[in-house]
């Protein structure tokens, strides 16, 4: 390879001539390798999506792809050792020129950054002064007061929007010149990832995304985004730093972790189905209620006997001659059943007559509690066989870890299926996307071919799901009845809007909703821990959904 220019003459690394001589030298040891195969594939994918080719004759074009293929594997396996050690070669040198690249673009924006301030600095000055002379100057003018003070005013006026103007435009030229400096880094990491044929490196990836992230960050919107988090961070230190001076031992032991996620694993189910509304700019108020629908049906099949209870008027019943499994199945089954059929209820009014989720969840939670406690008059349907409810509900025995038995939730396990299926639905699949732009802006998913209707009843679907899982694990961990999950609504859609969720819709991730399950179980567990009244939690509780609210609230005005 021949010289390459001086690092301090080219204006950007495809300048350098050694360089491309290095990535012309790949392409070329590629063109009938690697870039063929792909290339053919690509071909494939083609004739087989081709809807007007007879059955013959795309066997045939397929078999005669398959062949270069093989062709272009031989004369890629050939020339692999050449490329390989071409293609370090090329990128170490990629990444020496690049230093240099980069440190001196760093001192030219630099110095320019510093000779916009000095600008900036020097108008601010002659901007004050012009306004003092041209106040003294209506001062000694001597008009009347009044005309003296609507003139002053107006300069005043003036000064300030000058003012502006020189801010903004620092504020321009500041954000050129950093933009400058880390596209000069990006452009190192495509120029490797070029010479790489495409492939990434981890340490690159990382660098880049911390580069992007300091490019980016503002104080201001730092604060925006994670101060509440950063309130509630300190509180939890200031929690763990009372909790042994005042006598109620250590706060951050790995029973009492455990305990707080088991506590949080079932509410993990009914914040994952309220998240999916939420982003569709809606809520549920029947959480609750499906709560108590689900476990009252699991205690029922479970309860080792003859129940207790009579369901309207039917009963009681004895569903301990059926195997345990077949009973588990019908228990899960109709926990789910009858809560996605509740919540589709709710969900047609919503999608087809574009009644608020707030009013059709509100007439479901009515309907439920009023058909629960007059078909089981309040009673509670009794304690779940024993054998079944460790097997599911249960703990396991890790053994004594600092003079302490630590045993790990069962129910734990099924609240992280939940989360990684509730993660794909909303990342990796079309109805995911569909939810977000339905929530963005309904009106443009539906023009845009979304249909907002199939959507929006997939949504209350998806959360009856959650919900009727949610209520078959919650009858595992107390006696059923109809006031069981007494506001739990309430505490899942907090849970959401803490974690992130806005309610203007469109904006949110479900890794938001874990958090904000897992913040507000942690801060009762502390309150608990260290012996708070319950009913000053409420207080605390109440702020923080407060400060969650109007911190999103401000967060979409400065959006609009």
């Amino acid at each position: 390879m021949n010289n390459s220019n001086d690092a301090s003459e080219i204006q950007s690394l495809d300048e350098d001539k050694k360089l491309r001589e290095y990535s012309d030298a790949l392409l070329a040891l590629r063109k009938d390798g690697l870039n063929r195969i792909a290339e053919l594939h690509q071909e494939m994918l083609s004739i087989r999506k081709d809807k007007m080719l007879y059955s013959a004759e795309r066997q045939k074009r397929l078999a005669e792809c398959r062949g270069k293929i093989e062709e272009a594997r031989l004369t890629a396996q050939k020339n692999r050792d050449e490329e390989s050690r071409l293609e370090k070669e090329a990128v170490a040198y990629a990444d020496s020129l690049s230093r240099e690249y980069i440190s001196r673009v760093a001192q030219t924006e630099n110095a320019a950054i510093a000779e916009q301030k000095q600008n900036f600095a020097q108008e601010i000055q002659k901007i004050r002064l012009d306004f003092a002379s041209r106040e003294a100057s209506i001062r000694a003018s001597g008009i009347s007061s009044a005309e003296m003070k609507e003139e002053i005013a107006a300069a005043r006026y003036e000064k300030k929007s000058a003012v502006y103007d020189a801010k903004s435009r620092l504020a321009s030229a500041v954000e050129r010149c950093k933009g400058a400096k880390n596209q000069a880094f990006v452009d190192h990491v495509q120029k490797n990832r070029s010479l790489r044929n495409g492939k990434s490196k981890f340490t690159e990836d990382f660098m880049l995304s911390l580069n992007d992230y300091i490019y980016k960050f503002k104080l201001s919107k730092f604060f925006l985004d994670n101060g509440l988090y950063l309130a509630i961070l300190v509180f939890f230190i200031v929690c763990i730093i009372l909790a042994p001076l005042s006598g109620n031992g250590n706060l951050l032991s790995l029973p009492n972790i455990f305990t707080i996620l088991e506590q949080s694993s079932t509410r993990m189910f009914y914040a994952l189905g309220v998240a999916g509304l939420i982003l569709l700019a809606g809520t549920d108020l029947s959480v609750g209620r499906m709560v108590a629908l689900g476990a009252v049906v699991t205690g029922l099949v479970l309860h080792p006997g003859q129940n207790i209870v009579t369901f309207f008027g039917m009963g009681p019943w004895d569903f301990s001659a059926i195997p345990m499994a077949v009973r588990v199945l019908m228990a899960l089954f109709s926990s789910v059943f009858l809560c996605v059929l509740f919540s589709a209820f709710a969900g047609v009014f919503s999608a087809r007559l574009k009644i608020h989720p707030f009013i059709s969840t509100l007439a479901t939670q009515l309907i439920i509690y009023g058909l629960l406690f007059f078909g089981t008059s309040g009673t509670p349907v009794g304690s779940i066989d024993s054998g079944i409810k460790d097997l599911l509900g249960g703990r396991w025995v890790l053994g004594v870890i600092n003079g302490e038995l630590v045993t790990f939730p069962k129910l734990i396990i099924p609240a992280a299926v939940a989360i990684t299926v509730a993660w794909f639905i909303w990342n990796k699949t079309t109805f995911g996307k569909n939810m977000y732009a339905v929530g963005g802006n309904s009106e443009a998913a539906s023009v845009s071919g979304i249909s907002v209707f199939k959507v929006t009843l997939g949504v209350f679907v998806m959360a009856g799901i959650f919900y009727g899982f949610g209520a078959f694990f919650e009858a595992f961990k107390a006696n059923a009845s109809a006031g069981t999950g007494q506001g739990y609504e309430l505490d899942a859609i907090a849970a959401c809007v803490v974690g992130g969720i806005s309610f203007n819709g469109g904006i949110g991730k479900i890794g938001g909703a874990v958090l904000g399950v897992i913040i507000f179980t942690s801060l009762t567990y502390c309150l608990t821990f260290l012996g708070i009244d319950t009913n000053l939690q409420f207080v605390f509780k109440g702020f923080i959904i407060i400060a969650a609210v109007a911190l999103d609230s401000i967060k979409y005005l400065k959006r609009k």
